[in-house]
């Protein structure tokens, strides 16, 4: 049997070693170490893993003519950019694209899933934990957090979801990416409606006792972890946000929600956009290095379904590990995602 090749670090041999220590380190699409605080107000550091660690190096690359005058006309008109494209096409890095280039801060991200609601998009109230707080105060014999008033510490259990963060009333539009929603149920899409329309929600639990509250004003979290006050129970937009919504084309969405978006369809990448972001991501040698895999990829991908992610695994790993079979392992990596189940 021969012996495994030198890049291997599980090597299946069945005996303890330290070979994790020879790891290297993670592609950057993948490298969660060092991110701040959503707190803090700045990148948390989902700009670099999306846009690349080497955006600097991609500067000379341009959206094309109708994919810049669809993401301006969603400026110009505040109406949400509905993106559709195949997986991998860049959908999601739009929103974080835009973010960076105007300086509108870290980007809102809400992914959807086959669950999710219209309320947890803007807002959670814990309920629960208020009642606990308040037996224990009780059995304590001590007043609850915020005062003896439990309608003064109800804001400390509620917290605004993504979209509730980016309606909130500033002077400059917050860009709130609402990821792949062709996952979400049938009834999401409608629930929507209203308030992208109008650009406003109410907060029913601090409705009811707005008057009771000092000055009418709640302090809640936003989505960022900072405390911000709701006044009157309602959250009411200023500048209303740059909202790019991602589909993979999996649905059709009714035609009110079409009728409130500008609809921008991303195409299938040619060479120049992949070595662009194969650049972006892993700096201009790893782009010439691969420039075959690129070519292999778009060869492959006119009669398959191929992501762009996977393309950026085999360039990263051939290129670090430098394996003898560098062809075979891209195509075990390249895998078509319609295959037949």
């Amino acid at each position: 049997m021969s012996e495994p090749s030198e890049w291997l670090i599980y090597r299946g041999a069945g005996e303890p070693h330290e070979g994790i220590g020879r790891l290297p380190a993670p592609p950057p699409w993948r490298d969660f170490a060092g991110r701040g605080s959503p707190a803090d107000g700045g990148a948390d550091g989902s700009a670099d893993r999306r846009l690349g660690s080497h955006r600097h190096m991609a500067e000379l690359h341009r959206p094309g003519a109708e994919e810049l005058e669809m993401i301006n006309a969603a400026l110009y008109l505040r109406r949400p950019l509905l993106v559709t494209g195949s997986p991998g096409a860049g959908k999601s890095t739009l929103a974080h694209s835009v973010a960076h280039e105007l300086g509108l801060g870290r980007v809102l991200r809400w992914p959807i899933v086959s669950r999710s609601t219209l309320l947890d998009g803007l807002y959670h109230y814990d309920a629960i934990a208020r009642l606990q707080d308040v037996q224990i105060a009780a059995h304590g014999g001590t007043a609850p957090v915020a005062g003896a008033d439990p309608t003064d510490s109800i804001g400390s259990y509620i917290r605004l979801g993504p979209l509730g963060t980016a309606l909130l009333p500033s002077d400059r539009p917050r860009v709130l990416l609402i990821d792949e929603l062709d996952k979400s149920d049938i009834d999401l899409p409608n629930d929507l409606l209203n308030v992208l329309e109008e650009g406003e929600f109410a907060i029913p639990e601090l409705e009811r006792i707005a008057d009771r509250l000092p000055g009418g004003e709640a302090t809640v979290l936003d989505n960022d972890g900072n405390k911000v006050a709701i006044k009157g129970g309602r959250v009411q937009c200023s500048a209303f946000p740059f909202i790019v919504l991602t589909s993979n084309g999996e649905r059709d969405f009714p035609a009110p929600l079409m009728r409130r978006c500008i609809h921008l369809e991303l195409g299938r990448p040619d060479h120049q956009r992949l070595a662009t972001f194969v650049r972006a991501h892993l700096g201009d040698e790893a782009a010439r290095s691969g420039d075959d895999l690129i070519t292999h990829f778009l060869e492959r991908s006119r009669g398959e379904l191929l992501a762009t992610d996977q393309l950026l695994n085999a360039i990263y790993l051939t290129d670090a590990a430098a394996p003898a079979g560098r062809d075979r392992l891209a195509d075990l990596l390249i895998q078509r995602l319609d295959r037949p189940r």
